[in-house]
């Protein structure tokens, strides 16, 4: 059996990465471009009729979706002595399920505005209008988690789950706005998140556009 995960490290392919990394799980990276029409091949729509990227395939499961693929993951492939990802009771499943979709719906939308328009774009292209209001549209959302954290160093139980990879690669896009300044118990564990050595290779892998 081999899991193959499709997609570069420089996408939200970085999300089942990560959790493959944490894991150490055997995996085949295949650095499988967007741009110039390369997930709009016969071969990969096959995989994929939406034409993105990540896609996952675990002994002819297919999986897309970048939070979907994380959390998949997370789920298959539990440690034997139950230090895994993936949530140990009911409760713990709740909180991953919940902070995993507040991510995409309340915060994902704001902060990729707020990444495209303040460091990713060149500059020439940016509208910091745009970096601005979507600052100011995460403030409130950002002190949701900052109460939550308060008494506790991650958002699922006492340990690290896949919940902090699914949102730390979501706020990690924010991670210079003022919203985010202003929140000092989401930033010093967002901090955390990305001081990972498996976060760190999966950024190594973006900057590289290496397989792993």
């Amino acid at each position: 059996m081999t899991l193959k995960i499709y997609g570069i490290a420089a996408s939200r392919t970085s999300r089942p990465l990560w959790v493959a990394q944490e894991l150490g799980l055997d995996y085949q990276h295949i650095a499988q471009v967007y741009e110039g029409g390369g997930t709009r091949t016969p071969e990969f729509l096959a995989l994929n009729p939406n034409g993105h990227i990540p896609v996952i395939v675990d002994d002819g499961i297919v999986v897309w979706e970048s939070m979907a693929c994380a959390l998949y993951l997370a789920d298959r492939f539990r440690a034997a002595d139950g230090a895994s990802l993936a949530a140990q009771n009911h409760a713990e499943r709740a909180e991953i399920l919940r902070w995993t979709f507040w991510a995409v719906t309340e915060c994902e939308k704001e902060a990729l505005t707020f990444l495209m328009h303040r460091v990713a774009m060149p500059e020439e292209r940016r509208k910091p209008e745009l970096a601005a209001q979507a600052d100011r549209r995460l403030a409130p959302v950002l002190q949701v988690l900052e109460q939550h954290l308060q008494n506790r160093d991650y958002i699922a139980g006492e340990r690290f789950t896949v919940a902090d990879i699914c949102v730390a690669s979501v706020l990690a896009w924010s991670q210079r706005a003022d919203a985010m300044a202003a929140c000092p118990r989401l930033a010093a564990w967002l901090e955390r998140c990305l001081a990972r050595p498996a976060q760190l290779q999966v950024r190594v892998m973006a900057r590289n556009r290496v397989k792993a």
